[in-house]
């Protein structure tokens, strides 16, 4: 391999964190042709993980440096959310969080690439295309090892738990999880409530804070936020919380 070929794998793998996966599209649109590429992976500079996806030869990566290519390398908006990324934050330790399911959010139309989908991260992961916030909102930066993607702050993460609520018990671990939502910025809940396109998330995040006793949500102006009209059961049964105009579990409703 010629002096000018190593100079410019050298060159990249300087540029490019460790434990990041690189897009062959991207280094195409780079000045890495596929043929250059082909060249680095027979020369075990690179190895690939799926078609249309590399990392350096013998890297360990995970899911993160997955993310952190879609991010930073295709402009996607995928990122942890959810419980995934309370448990980032430290809002969720309680619970199980040697993380065996991470959940990812995007925007509609934003599928995981095939490598993505097929490799073993050691994880399982779902991804959930939804448009009822906008995007770029409500996020922030955390590290992961050498190199930082962006996840959802507390706020959105929260709202994100209660959008995929489908059962009384995702509905109590709402409000475990939303205890500890002591120190958000009034302001960030603000933004996201009158962004925010669902109904159900909108009233059943102000029920959740409320039963909390936060004190933030003193500040929060509910004549901002659009709550739509009529009754909204969110279970078969359950008490019905006129102030809300949705029914909850028995036991979240009885929850000290």
């Amino acid at each position: 391999m010629g002096v000018e070929t190593i100079s410019k794998i050298n060159r990249l793998l300087s540029s490019q964190p460790a434990g990041v996966v690189l897009q062959s599209n991207w280094l195409a649109a780079n000045g890495y042709s596929h043929s250059l590429q082909q060249r680095y992976r027979d020369s075990r500079w690179l190895e690939s993980i799926g078609q249309g996806a590399m990392i350096r030869a013998g890297d360990r990566v995970g899911y993160e440096g997955a993310v952190y290519a879609l991010q930073e390398q295709t402009g996607f908006s995928i990122h942890p959310g959810g419980k995934t990324a309370l448990a980032y934050l430290g809002k969720a330790h309680y619970l199980e969080m040697k993380v065996k399911n991470v959940s990812l959010f995007g925007s509609l139309g934003e599928r995981l690439p095939v490598w993505f989908a097929n490799y073993g991260w050691g994880v399982d992961i779902s991804c959930h295309q939804t448009s009822f916030l906008p995007v770029g909102i409500g996020l922030t930066s955390i590290e992961v090892r050498n190199f930082s993607i962006r996840i959802s702050g507390a706020v959105r993460a929260m709202m994100e738990c209660i959008y995929l609520a489908r059962t009384n018990l995702d509905l109590v671990e709402c409000y475990d999880l939303m205890e500890g939502l002591n120190n958000v910025r009034p302001d960030h809940v603000q933004t996201l409530l009158e962004q925010c396109q669902s109904v159900k998330v909108k009233r059943l995040f102000l029920y959740l804070a409320e039963k909390a006793e936060h004190s933030w949500l003193r500040t929060v102006d509910l004549s901002q936020i659009d709550l739509g009209k009529g009754k909204r059961s969110l279970i078969k049964g359950g008490v019905f919380i006129d102030k809300y105009q949705i029914t909850v579990p028995e036991d979240l409703e009885n929850r000290d």
